[in-house]
């Protein structure tokens, strides 16, 4: 069965072990982990630092694609009620159409 470590788990031993204090067996050992997911974890790290003093940047750019998802739907919205309008006006199920269309007070059709 495989098992589940907490990042914060991960990230106690990863500094361990860019400390260099101990071999990576030795920390295996210890934490009673594999040393090859301590290699892992380590090169996930290292790949990782980057972005985060990069910070600024991807912010921008979440808060961009962000506004582009909100004009997106807010248009999709316009397209669906202006459909749902249509549909309801050809089908006889407008009930605003109901009562301009006849004196007898029942639906068209």
């Amino acid at each position: 069965m495989k098992t589940s470590y907490t990042p914060t788990f991960k990230a106690q031993v990863v500094q361990e072990l860019l400390k260099e204090t101990k071999t990576i067996s030795q920390l295996a050992a210890e934490h009673g982990v594999h040393p090859n997911v301590l290699r892992e974890w380590r090169t996930t790290a290292l790949h990782g630092l980057p972005s985060l003093f990069a910070k600024g940047d991807s912010l921008q750019a979440i808060r961009t694609t962000y506004e582009q998802q909100i004009e997106q739907l807010y248009a999709q919205i316009g397209r669906l009620t202006t459909q749902v309008a249509w549909l309801k006006k050809k089908s006889g199920l407008d009930p605003d159409q109901s009562r301009t269309d006849g004196a007898s007070g029942s639906p068209r059709r």
